[in-house]
């Protein structure tokens, strides 16, 4: 497809070229055949243009939309469509050049036919001169250049939007970074001149702490000691069990005798 679009290109130079060179060798009295020029004409169209002009977003595909309308006898091919973005001002100067779209379209006699034309932009803002030409062929031999679009388009950047992922991961990079810097300078530089709080308090509440501490884990060795030395007595046998016995007073036995 590229070497079919370059030998196009190639075949109108000569031809061109051809006709200079025979208009040149022509006597000056007789007229010089005049080229017949093709009953094509092409439209362009952008359907995301606004009110106040064309623009070209950075990164986002902008579309024309290019009407050709064939008032030839014959059927006319559309080629291929290429396109160039210059300055404004004199000298003009060519800033990029656009991609080339093959089509290989065949429009009939009378009949119109709409082939799309994106393209990209990534550059500076700026304001442009979009050129869009079309070669078409006629008969398979005959070529013929028609300009499809010839305007001022302003190129500029995407709309950003603060729910924007991207600009709310730098937004939250940013802001940690700065509170990393500050918490350095505050720790080193603002907070040795502040006078530091009494610790006195804090030593008494951690002894009394330790001492609750301390009884509770008593408590315990307490309890297992008492249930150590406490029994219970119904399985020893009842002769082993040493009762108290009544104490005898002398003072008593006399004065029964008596």
């Amino acid at each position: 497809m590229g070497r079919f679009a370059l030998l196009s290109l190639a075949l109108f130079s000569l031809q061109a070229i051809f006709t200079g060179g025979l208009a040149a060798e022509s006597p000056a009295g007789d007229e010089a055949p005049s080229a017949k020029a093709l009953a094509v004409t092409i439209d362009a169209s952008f359907p995301s243009s606004e009110v106040f002009g064309i623009k070209l977003v950075n990164g986002e595909v902008s579309q024309a939309l290019l009407t050709v309308t064939n008032d030839e006898d014959a059927p006319v091919t559309v080629n291929f469509v290429a396109g160039s973005l210059s300055t404004l001002t004199e000298p003009f100067q060519i800033v990029r050049n656009l991609s080339a779209v093959t089509y290989g379209v065949q429009v009939p006699a009378g009949e119109k036919q709409v082939l799309p034309y994106s393209l990209t932009t990534d550059m500076h803002p700026q304001d442009l001169r979009l050129s869009l030409i079309s070669v078409l062929s006629k008969n398979v031999t005959q070529f013929f250049t028609v300009q499809a679009f010839n305007g001022t388009v302003s190129v500029v950047e995407p709309e950003t939007s603060i729910f924007d992922p991207q600009i709310i991961f730098l937004y939250f990079f940013i802001l940690a970074f700065f509170a990393g810097i500050f918490y350095f300078f505050y720790t080193v530089w603002i907070a040795p001149y502040f006078p530091q709080k009494r610790r006195g308090r804090d030593t008494k509440k951690s002894t009394v702490t330790a001492k609750k501490t301390d009884l509770d884990a008593a408590t315990p060795e307490a309890t297992t000691v008492s249930s150590a030395t406490t029994y219970n007595s119904d399985w020893i046998p009842a002769h082993h069990i040493q009762k108290p016995e009544a104490r005898k007073v002398k003072g008593a036995r006399s004065k029964s005798r008596s």
